[in-house]
């Protein structure tokens, strides 16, 4: 009697599964899978990173008014050996639709954690890797920012300002180095400063990590004292140490990425400008609407707006008298509307 009761209970357990009310059941979960989650890996640490605070905020910003889409902000420190191993924990949890990053050295890592989670999708800014069906990346022409600011950094080492000397010697200090910053970056930096004057010499020196100013200060002095008058800095929140000695002992930043005339006013010459927030908020919107093109990679800059130069800023005016600031001007439109050409360097 007990056995058959059950069987009956069953047969109708499986009815009311099969049924138009059983169903609906199902499509509330389907209904809650309307929801989208962005997991915001950092390389590092967001502060004192204009990359990565900018993504942030990007990221932030797009989901702050749309209740389905939320956003996990992860700081994975400053110890690269570890970043794969934290992504791949993050990544095994299954709870993010798409992993988004910003750093040349992510393709490699993601490709890698990729093969393990052959679902998982990724979205990494300042990167360039194709023909991966995971993943895309778009890279900002750097080589086209640090030509800019190396030509603004030779008119400076090139004048009479107060600071500049007769060595034509022009100073490029950074946390550590990688494909884009020796193939891109500081090649463009140099090729800029020829423009002005082909006889400029570069200083290249490298702290060793992303936090350490005193470092960076010792680096920055010796470099004054063997006749460097102008940097560029890229070094998180090291560069703190380069913005001290340079107003202690006089000489001049040129600054990538970021506004930061503040940082040494009189002394922070040229800040330029990458519109990451601006980018990582398009990139978001494409991914949710579902039109992403994974596994290409694309080259946005000044042309596409998404990178260029702060000129509005007070103390760039105060800070550079007017026949460089109106050559700067002409170069800098010169680049934009095509009229000087250059090769992009393969990274």
């Amino acid at each position: 009697m007990n056995n058959r009761i059950y069987s009956v209970l069953a047969v109708f357990f499986v009815l009311f599964l099969l049924s138009p009310l059983g169903a609906a059941g199902v499509k509330e979960e389907a209904k809650a899978d309307d929801s989208f989650s962005v997991l915001v890996f950092v390389p590092g640490v967001a502060a004192g990173s204009p990359p990565y605070e900018t993504m942030v905020a990007g990221a932030n910003e797009f989901a702050q008014d749309k209740e389905n889409v939320s956003v996990k902000v992860y700081e994975a420190g400053f110890n690269q050996a570890q970043w794969e191993q934290q992504l791949t924990s993050l990544v095994a949890t299954g709870e993010y639709d798409v992993v988004l990053s910003t750093n040349p050295s992510l393709p490699e890592i993601c490709e890698r954690v990729g093969e393990k989670f052959p679902d998982q999708k990724f979205i990494i800014t300042d990167a360039y890797a194709e023909g991966n069906d995971q993943m895309r990346t778009y890279l900002y022409n750097q080589y086209e920012q640090s030509l800019y600011l190396g030509y603004l950094a030779g008119l400076v080492t090139a004048s009479d300002m107060e600071f500049a000397n007769e060595n034509l010697k022009i100073g490029f200090i950074a946390s550590q180095e990688y494909p884009l910053l020796n193939n891109h970056i500081l090649p463009g930096f140099l090729d800029g400063a020829r423009l002005v004057n082909k006889d400029i010499e570069l200083d290249f020196r490298v702290i060793g990590n992303w936090f350490d100013a005193n470092k960076a200060s010792d680096l920055a002095s010796s470099m004054i004292d063997g006749g460097v008058d102008i940097f560029a800095v890229i070094a998180g929140g090291a560069a703190q140490g380069v913005f001290k000695t340079v107003t202690q002992k006089g000489a001049y930043v040129v600054f990538h990425d970021k506004n930061e005339y503040s940082a040494a006013p009189g002394y922070v010459v040229g800040s330029g400008s990458m519109e990451q927030k601006k980018l990582v908020m398009e990139i978001l919107s494409d991914v949710v609407n579902g039109t992403v093109e994974y596994g290409k990679a694309t080259v946005v800059g000044l042309e596409e707006g998404y990178i260029g130069f702060h000129f509005e800023d007070p103390l760039y005016v105060s800070s550079l008298p007017q026949d460089i600031r109106d050559e700067f001007a002409s170069f800098m439109e010169r680049l934009r509307n095509g009229s000087i050409s250059y090769t992009l360097p393969v990274l």
